[in-house]
């Protein structure tokens, strides 16, 4: 079954994002897809999964430098 997760980060910019998707796509599997919402005040990120884990999402991010909470 596949659930949204929803993360508060610190992403800021569009050209942030081309740093952070190959490590997003690569903690995707087939039919799953995350998207930024950089308009909201929280810089949402929500993430469309089957086994994709909260923790390992909000790691990947914390490693890369942001900030990555789940909401």
């Amino acid at each position: 079954m596949k659930s949204v997760l929803v993360f508060k980060t610190s992403v800021e910019r569009r050209k942030e994002l081309k740093k952070l998707r190959p490590f997003l796509n690569q903690l995707m599997q087939k039919n799953e897809q995350w998207n930024f919402d950089l308009e909201d005040c929280d810089k949402i990120l929500r993430v469309e999964t089957v086994k994709t884990t909260a923790k390992t999402i909000a790691n990947t991010l914390h490693g890369l430098g942001y900030s990555c909470e789940e909401l």
